[in-house]
């Protein structure tokens, strides 16, 4: 990131919208994890798109005839930029991080403090996997820090769901 955009508090974004058609009911669980994501992500960001000065930003996900589309809209509802994304490089990573979620929300039930800590592991290494991979589809478009990224990685999971994981 460049000296100039961390110093500028305004390079973030302030709301996120989940396109409703895009999202699937889920489990508490799953429903829990996305408010968090979605909390922590207003909370503490770094979004920057690309050829941009001017922040904060709105930012609307959907998925789009299975594609990730990323709406960005300057604060006050101004268009700014779209991208549209395949999934297929992150397909495979969600798909294993589902399961390793359901496996994860099956442990904490019963599993020994071992097990579920050796799962966790696995799921969070597969939700650093997902984010670096989102780091590089949105480069060069929108520039995002880890933690971010970690958060949007959660919430286009959530989006991924309706498609039949």
């Amino acid at each position: 990131m460049s000296d100039q955009a961390s110093q500028d508090s305004n390079h973030h974004l302030i709301h996120i919208r989940l396109d409703e058609n895009s999202l699937a009911r889920s489990t508490p669980d799953v429903e829990k994890e996305r408010a968090i994501a979605i909390y922590d992500l207003i909370e503490q960001n770094s979004f920057i798109p690309f050829g941009s000065d001017v922040g904060p930003y709105l930012l609307d996900l959907a998925i789009v005839e299975n594609r990730l589309r990323f709406r960005v809209d300057r604060e006050g509802g101004q268009f700014l930029c779209e991208h549209i994304l395949s999934l297929t490089p992150l397909r495979r990573v969600i798909r294993d991080y589902f399961s390793v979620c359901q496996t994860y929300f099956e442990a904490i039930k019963m599993a020994s403090p071992a097990k579920i800590e050796a799962i966790d592991m696995g799921r969070r290494g597969l939700h650093n996997e997902g984010s670096e991979i989102l780091q590089q589809r949105l480069e060069g478009k929108i520039e995002i820090d880890f933690n971010t990224a970690r958060r949007l990685f959660t919430l286009i999971c959530a989006l991924h769901s309706v498609r039949g994981r």
